[in-house]
Parts: structure tokens; sequence; C-alpha cells
């Protein structure tokens, strides 16, 4: 198997876009993945990454 290779971000928390900007745009900044699921809740627009589970609110 081979082992991912995470940043550390807690992905059990939103992070807020304004706040945390992209370090690559486009990517995931704890996986590098570019496949986001995203969801809109309370007129927030939350995107979350496929592969780790990172939440930003865009």
């Amino acid at each position: 198997m081979s082992e991912d290779k995470y940043n550390g971000y807690d992905t059990t928390i939103v992070y807020d876009y304004k706040e945390y900007p992209d370090v690559n745009s486009g990517r995931c900044d704890n996986c590098g993945n570019a496949q986001f699921k995203s969801s809109v809740k309370n007129f927030i627009y939350i995107r979350e990454c496929r592969k780790c589970g990172m939440k930003k609110s865009i």
C-alpha cells in the first residue's frame, strides 16, 4: 500500500477561504487532490476534498 502524505490540516473543521486561501489554486491544501464535492447550506458554499475530506467555505 502507498502511504498518502498529508500536511496536517484538521479535517473535522471547516476552514474559511478568506483566512486560508489555496496554496495551489484549485488544489486541496492538505493532500493536493483536485477533485471536490460541493454543497450549499444556509447560503454558504462548502467545498470538500474527495480524498482527505478537508472542507473550506468559499
